[in-house]
């Protein structure tokens, strides 16, 4: 199950994204955590902290599902 996030967009980037649901705390610790590969998109490990998010998207991090929505 995860929890839903409205970003009040279509669309965010993945690191911003982080930050704004409450996953993280700042941009360092996204880029950190993104680039060494602990942050899932539907999934599969994103190493890109510019990856478009879009509805629907569920991001998992530290045990943590939220789903995007707009």
């Amino acid at each position: 199950m995860s929890d839903d996030v409205r970003i009040g967009s279509e669309s965010i980037r993945l690191g911003q994204f982080l930050k704004f649901a409450g996953l993280i705390d700042s941009g360092g610790d996204a880029k950190e955590a993104i680039i060494d590969g602990y942050v899932q998109v539907n999934g599969e490990v994103e190493r890109r902290r510019g990856r478009q998010l879009v509805d629907g998207d569920r991001v998992t991090f530290d045990g943590r599902t939220v789903r995007v929505r707009p």
